[in-house]
């Protein structure tokens, strides 16, 4: 099931993340390892989480690599070291949904946001790099933990594109 998209103003995001380099059929296994990595290098440090994580897309080509961090929001001020990076989801208007379900679900309802957008005439701030399509700020959270939530089809995760003003 997916909400109907809206539009939301998002304050900037402070976040630890890594970026990677991925195809979609190995997107599964390096969310997996991936957050397991963050997540330990935080409890390392005491750092708490100032909300889900999340999956920033910054270069998609569908039929080739995406360009991704995977990241987890923290309180303004955590820097990265030589294992994580630290970053901000940038301010601004953003066009988002709520999805529950399955995760294997989530292409259609990034359809679905892109698909009202274009009926709204909303343009998202994305551009073509000649490999894929750039994006200043579009990403998932997962707002459910999997791990605390065996049941696929109460998972909810956010999608949210940052719109050209």
């Amino acid at each position: 099931m997916t909400s109907e998209p809206r539009i939301v103003t998002r304050e900037e995001q402070p976040y630890v993340g890594l970026p990677l380099t991925v195809t979609m059929s190995s997107l599964p296994q390096a969310i997996d390892s991936t957050f397991r990595r963050i997540f330990a290098w935080l409890g390392e440090r005491g750092i708490a989480l100032a909300g889900p994580a999340f999956l920033r897309f910054l270069v998609i080509d569908m039929e080739a690599d995406l360009e991704i961090e995977l990241a987890v929001p923290v309180q303004a001020g955590i820097e990265g070291d030589e294992q994580i990076r630290a970053g901000v989801l940038p301010g601004g208007r953003y066009v988002s949904l709520l999805h529950t379900g399955p995760y294997d679900q989530l292409i259609a309802a990034n359809k679905a946001l892109q698909d009202w957008a274009e009926q709204q005439s909303v343009s998202f701030d994305s551009w073509d790099t000649g490999h894929g399509s750039g994006w200043r700020s579009r990403f998932e959270s997962y707002i459910t933990d999997p791990s605390t939530e065996p049941d696929p089809s109460k998972w909810q995760t956010e999608v949210a594109y940052l719109i050209r003003e």
